[in-house]
């Protein structure tokens, strides 16, 4: 199995940012957990941040090509905002899990809407960095 752990604007400053909705684990803390969930398993995982959305499409496009599996996707503020990137999900229709650290239904009206919650697999919002790893353990199970 194959899965990309994908990210959006501004969580490369996770651990400093806004630690009282965002925490206090890194992007890195994140990645070193993940993978160790799935260390002795048959798993390749990848990870991406970008800033920008062109780069984000062109991971989802280079997802297509190297047949990912699964992708778990944190949009970020581009949950809100970026139509071209729900239409490159669905353009290579790989599953993806949607992944809010926060809890966007409680936060600010603009923050409710999210482009992707439809054709997602599933959303995990508000649990904390926990929701990359029930992320992960939902993708453990698409075949």
């Amino acid at each position: 199995m194959k899965i990309l752990v994908l990210n959006g604007p501004n969580l490369n400053l996770l651990g400093i940012r806004e630690e009282s909705i965002y925490g206090s684990e890194t992007l890195h803390d994140i990645e070193l957990k993940l993978r160790g969930i799935v260390k002795n398993i048959n798993c390749e995982i990848n990870f991406f941040q970008s800033n920008a959305e062109h780069e984000l499409i062109n991971e989802i496009h280079k997802a297509f090509k190297e047949k990912t599996n699964v992708i778990i996707f944190n949009p970020a503020g581009y949950t809100h905002t970026s139509v071209a990137l729900r239409d490159a999900i669905l353009a290579v229709k790989i599953p993806f899990f949607e992944v809010h650290i926060s809890d966007i239904d409680s936060r600010e009206d603009f923050r409710k809407k999210s482009y992707f919650s439809d054709i997602a697999e599933k959303v995990f919002s508000g649990h904390g960095t926990d929701g990359y790893v029930l992320a992960l353990k939902e993708a453990l199970n698409i075949k």
